[in-house]
C-alpha cells in the first residue's frame, strides 16, 4: 500500500542505488554494518500537486509518499544505512550538489561510502507554464549550449546513482572502481543580472577552486560536460 503513494522519484532512486551497488560488486547487508551516507538531489515536485489535488486518495502514507526530502532517508530507510541522509534542491545543479556534499562527508569521516545522485521526474504540464512566459525553453526544441544560436534549453527526465568510497577503503576492499572524484566545488553567483541568470565569471572561479583543490593544471582538462542551461 505505501508502494502505491510513493512518488516515482522515490522508487527510481531505489532501483538506482541497487543498481549502483551490483555495480560496485558490494551488497546492502555489508554497507549496512558501517556508516553509509546518502546524498540526493531532486528538484521537481509534481507527485506531491498530484497526490494533495485529489483529497479522497490522500492516506496514511502519502505525506512520506510526495516528500521530496524522505527521498535519501527512503533509501537510507530500505536498506538499513545509517550514516548521514539528505536531500537536496539546487534546481539543475543539485545532482552535483549532492554528490560536493558526500565527497565532504567522506573527506570529514563523517562516513566510510556515500551514495550520491539525482532524480527527474516531469509529471505536470504545469511546470512547462512556470518556464515558458520566462523565455527558458528552447523554441527549436534543441539544447545549444555554449552556442550563439541557442533559445533556451530542453527539459528531460532521468537519474543517476554512483557509489563513493575514499582511496584508502577502495585499496582495502575488492570494490570495482570508476571513474575517481579528484576534487569538487560549489559557489553562488551572489547579486547579478537576475537571480536566474548564470554569471560566467563565478563559473570560471568554481572550476579554478576545483582545479587547485586537485591539483590540476586546468590546461591538461581534455574533455567537459555541461549542463544544457549553460
Amino acid at each position: 500500500r505505501e508502494a502505491l503513494q510513493m512518488a516515482p522519484q522515490q522508487r527510481g532512486l531505489l532501483e538506482l542505488a541497487w543498481g549502483s551497488m551490483e555495480d560496485a560488486s558490494v551488497s546492502d547487508e555489508h554497507l549496512s554494518q558501517g556508516r553509509t551516507g546518502v546524498f540526493v538531489g531532486v528538484i521537481n515536485h509534481n507527485y506531491s500537486r498530484l497526490l494533495l489535488s485529489d483529497v479522497g486518495h490522500i492516506g496514511p502514507h502519502t505525506e512520506q509518499g510526495r516528500s521530496a526530502r524522505i527521498a535519501s532517508n527512503r533509501i537510507s530507510y530500505v536498506f538499513n544505512f545509517k550514516g548521514p541522509s539528505l536531500t537536496v534542491d539546487t534546481a539543475c545543479s543539485s545532482s552535483l550538489v549532492a554528490a560536493d556534499a558526500a565527497c565532504r562527508s567522506l573527506h570529514s569521516m563523517d562516513c566510510d561510502v556515500a551514495f550520491a545522485g539525482g532524480v527527474n521526474a516531469i509529471l505536470l504540464p504545469q511546470s512547462f507554464l512556470e518556464f515558458s512566459p520566462a523565455g527558458m525553453l528552447s523554441v527549436s526544441e534543441s539544447c545549444r549550449a555554449l552556442n550563439a544560436c541557442a533559445d533556451g534549453f530542453v527539459r528531460a527526465e532521468g537519474g543517476g546513482f554512483v557509489l563513493n568510497q575514499t582511496p584508502l577503503r577502495c585499496a582495502s576492499c575488492s570494490s570495482r572502481i570508476q571513474p575517481v572524484i579528484a576534487s569538487a566545488s560549489v559557489n553562488q553567483d551572489g547579486r547579478n543580472g537576475g537571480i536566474m541568470s548564470t554569471n560566467s565569471e563565478s563559473q570560471v572561479s568554481m572550476m579554478h577552486q576545483a582545479a587547485e583543490r586537485a591539483e590540476i593544471d586546468p590546461s591538461m582538462i581534455g574533455y567537459v560536460e555541461g549542463p544544457g542551461t549553460g
